[in-house]
């Protein structure tokens, strides 16, 4: 066997707590060693988010996230998500002003990211790139959707974009998870867009908040049938 994949698998925790963190933290070395395997993808949830993203996959068809990043919780989904489901994959990738400086999304290293989550599973869902806005997507989108997870443009005029554009495609049933949106950690735009809705005004026709958990919170659409 050749020792480079030995050498490549010993570096992060021999080196990478000596490396500056300009370097280490630089995006094409990040994207190097994100790709390779050799650290995970950053996690922009807590435990609890995470808990309720998955409550929601559960016995979804078709799942969207919006705001991939690194791959960290469309990996959560990959497991979450059964045989035969859809999850829809929306970025388009590079610097974003909710992340901090210095730090992007690389369409690349995520990809591979996801492809590995992807083999550890016998079968799983079949995961479809958009490596575009979600604007894009929503553009050209034909049939329901039963989990949206709305965690891209976190200003509210985006926040607010991806819920006009994305709501009315959900199914009777079906889940939208905000993320960052509730909670003393909550961001501004997210926070702005889900408590115009849901806090103040006259209750959202046909939507009801389903869980609130940490900095996230999932709505789920009512069966207007049902006359609730």
């Amino acid at each position: 066997m050749s020792p480079l994949p030995l050498a490549l698998r010993v570096l992060p925790s021999a080196v990478r707590g000596r490396t500056p963190i300009r370097v280490r933290d630089a995006p094409r070395v990040r994207a190097l060693a994100l790709g390779l395997g050799l650290i995970p993808p950053r996690t922009m949830h807590s435990a609890q988010d995470v808990r309720l993203l998955l409550q929601a996959a559960a016995g979804a068809r078709r799942a969207v996230e919006i705001g991939v990043y690194e791959g960290a919780s469309a990996r959560a989904l990959l497991d979450a998500l059964q045989p035969g489901a859809e999850l829809h994959l929306i970025d388009p990738f590079g610097a974003n002003p909710t992340l901090l400086p210095g730090w992007a999304g690389v369409e690349g290293a995520t990809r591979r990211v996801v492809a590995r989550a992807a083999r550890r599973r016998d079968a799983g869902p079949r995961v479809v790139w958009h490596v575009e806005r979600s604007a894009d997507t929503a553009a050209r989108w034909s049939g329901p959707v039963d989990l949206v997870f709305i965690d891209g443009d976190h200003t509210e005029e985006g926040c607010r974009s991806d819920w006009e554009l994305w709501s009315p495609l959900v199914a009777p049933g079906g889940v939208v998870l905000f993320h960052d949106a509730t909670g003393p950690d909550a961001l501004p735009g997210p926070r702005a867009v889900f408590e115009g809705l849901f806090r103040t005004g006259d209750p959202l026709r046909g939507w009801r908040i389903k869980a609130e958990v940490d900095t996230a919170v999932a709505v789920e659409r009512e069966d207007e049938t049902s006359g609730h």
